[in-house]
C-alpha cells in the first residue's frame, strides 16, 4: 500500500546518528533516512554480526543514502560518542522492549532505559555539533492503563503523563516514562540542542528483517499460530504502522519548528476487531482465538497467564481515547489503515517463513 505523505522540504546537511539501529522501529527510521539520501551513523551492539545488520546493509545497497556502522551499548558510557561525532541530529531509539516475562525489571528495563538515555544525551552535549535530538518514547509515557483515560474523562494528549505504573505494575511503561522524563530534565539543563519526542502506540507492520525477536512480531504471531486458540479477552490499544513511525522520526528531525511530544497513533481498536479482520483476510490459514473471554473469566485465568488482577481491572474491556491531532498538524502524518497494516504484516511473516500457514 502506498501512503501519500508530504515530506519536509528540508534536507540533512550532515550525518544523522541512529542508536539501536537494528531494532524493529529503528530499521524503518534508517530506511526513511537512506531513502532521502542521508548519511546514517547507525549504532549496534554487534555491527560485525551479519545476522543482526544484514538488512541494514541491504537497504544501503538499494537506496541513495550512505550507511556507516558503529559499535555502542546503552550501559557502556561514552560508547555512542564516535557515532555522534560530526552529527547535528541524533535519533535515539535504543531501549529495551519487553512487556512481560522479566524477573528483574529494575535491571532489565529501568536501568538500561534511564542510564542509556543519560549516556546518549551526555555524549550529545559533549559533541558540540549536535543541534537536535529525536527520542523514541511511547504512548506508555502518556498513560499506564486505559483506565487512566476513563479517570480523566477525556481523550489523552501529549500534556498527559503516566502516573500509575511502577516496578510492580507495568514495568515497561514505567521505564519509558522515567526515561522520557530524564531526557526532558537533561534538555532543560542545556541550550545547545532541542529535544523532540516521538510517542508511538502499539507498533505493527512489515518488518525489514526475518528475525522474530520483536515484541510486536511475537504478539501478532501469538494471535495467529494457535497459542491463544482457546480464547482471548478484549483490550483496546493505540495501534500504529511501523512505517508511519519511521516517517515521524525523520520529519521530527527535519522540520525546523518541530518541538515537544507527539502521540503517534493511527487507530484505536479492540483486539477482537483485529482478530475479525484477520479471519476475514486469511480464513483457515491462521489459528485465531476462538473464545471472547469475558472479564470475570479473565480474573480467574490472569494469574496463570502472568497477569495481575490489577491489570485485568484497568485494561480488560476498558475503552481508550488518545488525540493524535498534533502528529498530523506538526509532522504531516497521514496514517495507514490498521487493517492494511495487519494484513501486510502477516503477509510479510508468511513470505519470510516466520509463520507457515496451516
Amino acid at each position: 500500500m502506498v501512503c501519500n505523505m508530504t515530506h519536509s522540504s528540508s534536507s540533512f546537511s550532515g550525518p544523522v546518528a541512529v542508536t539501536g539501529a537494528t531494532g524493529y522501529v529503528a530499521a524503518h527510521v534508517v530506511r526513511e533516512l537512506l531513502l532521502r539520501g542521508a548519511t546514517v551513523h547507525a549504532t549496534a551492539r554487534e555491527p560485525a554480526n551479519e545476522a543482526k545488520v544484514g538488512h541494514l546493509l541491504q537497504l544501503a545497497h538499494e537506496l541513495p543514502g550512505t550507511l556507516k556502522l558503529f559499535a555502542a551499548d546503552l550501559l557502556d558510557e561514552g560508547s555512542f560518542s564516535p557515532a555522534i561525532d560530526g552529527c547535528e541530529v541524533v535519533i535515539h531509539t535504543a531501549s529495551p522492549f519487553e512487556l512481560s516475562g522479566t524477573k528483574n525489571p529494575q535491571r532489565d528495563l529501568i536501568d538500561p532505559a534511564i542510564k542509556g538515555t543519560r549516556n546518549v544525551l551526555h555524549s550529545c552535549t559533549s559533541t558540540k555539533t549536535v543541534r537536535r535530538i529525536v527520542l523514541t518514547s511511547s504512548t506508555y509515557a502518556i498513560y499506564g492503563d486505559p483506565s487512566d483515560c476513563v479517570a480523566r474523562g477525556r481523550p489523552l494528549t501529549e500534556a498527559d503523563w503516566n502516573e500509575t505504573c511502577s516496578l510492580s505494575h507495568g514495568a515497561y511503561a514505567f521505564s519509558k516514562t522515567l526515561a522520557e522524563r530524564e531526557a526532558w530534565q537533561l534538555a532543560a539543563a542545556q541550550d545547545q540542542w532541542r529535544l523532540v519526542v516521538i510517542n508511538p502506540g502499539f507498533v505493527m507492520g512489515p518488518s525489514l528483517t526475518t528475525r522474530n525477536d520483536s515484541a510486536s512480531i511475537d504478539f501478532l504471531l501469538g494471535l495467529i499460530d494457535g497459542r491463544r486458540a482457546s480464547g482471548m479477552w478484549e483490550f483496546y490499544a493505540p495501534w500504529v504502522d511501523v512505517r508511519d513511525v519511521g516517517y515521524a522520526h525523520v520529519e521530527a528531525a527535519l522540520r525546523p519548528d518541530a518541538e515537544g511530544r507527539h502521540a503517534i497513533v493511527g487507530e484505536i481498536a479492540g483486539v477482537w476487531k483485529v482478530i475479525d479482520w484477520i479471519r476475514e483476510d486469511f480464513g483457515t490459514r491462521v489459528r485465531l482465538p476462538r473464545m471472547h473471554v469475558p472479564k470475570w473469566l479473565a480474573y480467574l485465568g490472569a494469574p496463570t497467564a502472568g497477569f495481575s488482577w490489577k491489570y485485568v481491572s484497568r485494561n480488560v474491556n476498558v475503552p481508550l481515547q488518545i488525540d493524535a491531532t498534533r502528529s498530523r498538524t506538526r509532522l504531516g502524518l497521514k496514517y495507514r489503515s490498521l487493517r492494511d497494516t495487519i494484513r501486510e504484516h502477516i503477509e510479510q511473516m508468511m513470505r519470510d517463513g516466520l509463520y507457515v500457514p496451516r
